[in-house]
């Protein structure tokens, strides 16, 4: 597939197009795979590149958060996935939130222009020899069958697999007006956010009907491993009566302007594209069936005569355990050609992917150019990432997200409110030296 200087990358989501475009930077030619049209899998439907199955949110967008951070680094290392999110990003408060058509759009048309960039859509079942240079694999959580046999293979590992909830998407003129309100949690004035209003009557309605609901159950050989950072609505609502209400249906903050009062419980939806069309049902990923969803979320005040662009379901994550199989480049450690990004290398949550495959597309081009690959600094959050997937418990190893708590232990007496701006600088200046040290080295 690959000749000297050529880097191979199997997988066109966020990850494979984010290492692309950076292995590309650097003088390689790529040649990436990815196989849509030819065969989807069971949560795509777009033949784009780097299609959003599940939220159009990109979440905190403030420095002082781990993801605003980790975004900020990006954008420092010229992240192809950070311009296109900036480039089409819709409102949604304090987060960034991205019109997800125009998103993968602007990805797709950026791949297919750049001349060290060649696209083959088919779908590959084997990986690459070693003599073919440098791999990428970033296939995601819905890897094939086929190349999770291999993967599973060169690995020795049984690959891990848990469940992902994908959640409703609303269309916005079926929502009653006259019940939903706009605001953003604290934030004066209007707001980003629609926000359905239950008082506790209503509230523990809708969790008795979503206690007896039928979901999509599993199939025998099936084992669930849930990722906790995104848990069903209805596994959440099994572990207690309040628990959705201190959850995704927090009322903090979201007082209704037309009476000043918090209501008792909230549901709160998210602008899905940039004409407001569309909302994203926050923190309602589901596996109900399709029948019990239309009955139980038109039990949401406001949403009684709902329509439903897109129904919430259940997809297969699968990932690697990477602290025994991956060295801090990235880089598989039974065969250093191949390296691993995105969700299968173990990290939760889109820009966490996408940052994988920014480290593994530098790296594989400075493998490729016979070059050291150092890791980024440790109190970056790149480095924090790369931590969590070298040096966490094999025996435990979960997913995860980017969190100050992936972080080297802060040991100054800083008042806890100023530690993330203090974290921030700390990380931006350490990242700023590790750009430089790579700039000198290419």
């Amino acid at each position: 597939m690959t000749s000297e200087g050529s880097i191979t990358i199997i997988g066109g989501g966020l990850a494979g197009c984010e290492a692309a475009w950076q292995a590309a930077a650097r003088g390689c030619r790529v040649t990436l795979y990815e196989m849509k049209p030819q065969r989807f899998s069971p949560a795509h439907t777009s033949p784009l590149l780097a299609e959003l199955v599940c939220s159009n949110s990109l979440r905190a967008s403030a420095i002082e958060s781990a993801v605003g951070l980790l975004k900020q680094e990006m954008r420092l290392l010229d992240s192809l996935v950070m311009r296109a999110a900036d480039a089409t990003a819709v409102p949604a408060g304090r987060a960034l939130a991205v019109d997800r058509e125009r998103f993968a759009r602007f990805i797709t048309e950026t791949m297919e222009r750049h001349p060290q960039i060649t696209i083959r859509r088919r779908e590959v079942e084997e990986l690459p020899s070693p003599e073919q240079g440098p791999t990428i694999i970033a296939t995601g959580p819905l890897t094939s069958e086929a190349l999770s046999r291999a993967i599973a293979a060169v690995t020795g590992e049984e690959r891990l697999s848990f469940y992902d909830a994908i959640a409703p998407i609303v269309i916005a003129d079926s929502l009653d007006h006259d019940v939903v309100y706009r605001k953003s949690r604290y934030d004066d004035g209007p707001g980003d956010y629609l926000n359905c209003p239950m008082d506790r009557e209503q509230y523990r309605h809708f969790i008795d009907e979503l206690g007896r609901a039928e979901y999509v159950p599993l199939r025998p050989f099936e084992e669930p491993k849930y990722f906790e950072g995104c848990l069903p609505i209805e596994v959440l609502c099994a572990r207690g009566e309040d628990t959705l209400r201190f959850g995704p249906m927090k009322p903090v903050g979201l007082a209704d302007p037309r009476t000043g009062r918090e209501p008792y419980a909230v549901v709160q939806l998210r602008q899905e594209n940039r004409e407001g069309t569309t909302c994203n049902m926050v923190g309602f990923q589901t596996k109900l069936t399709y029948r019990e969803q239309q009955r139980i979320f038109h039990l949401i005040p406001g949403m009684e005569r709902a329509e439903f662009a897109r129904l919430g379901s259940i997809h297969r994550n699968t990932f690697i355990c990477a602290p025994l199989l991956l060295q801090p480049t990235l880089q598989l450690k039974a065969r250093p050609d191949l390296l691993f990004a995105g969700q299968l290398s173990g990290v939760e949550g889109y820009v966490e992917s996408a940052a994988m495959g920014l480290v593994a597309g530098i790296n594989a081009a400075r493998l490729a150019a016979g070059a050291t690959l150092p890791p980024p600094p440790p109190e970056t959050a790149l480095g924090a990432l790369i931590g969590h997937l070298t040096s966490g418990d094999p025996k435990h190893f979960q997913p995860s997200n980017v969190n100050f708590g992936l972080f080297p232990a802060w040991e100054s007496k800083t008042p806890k409110r100023l530690r993330g701006r203090l974290r921030a600088e700390t990380a931006l200046t350490a990242l700023q030296r590790w750009r430089q040290d790579l700039a000198g080295n290419e």
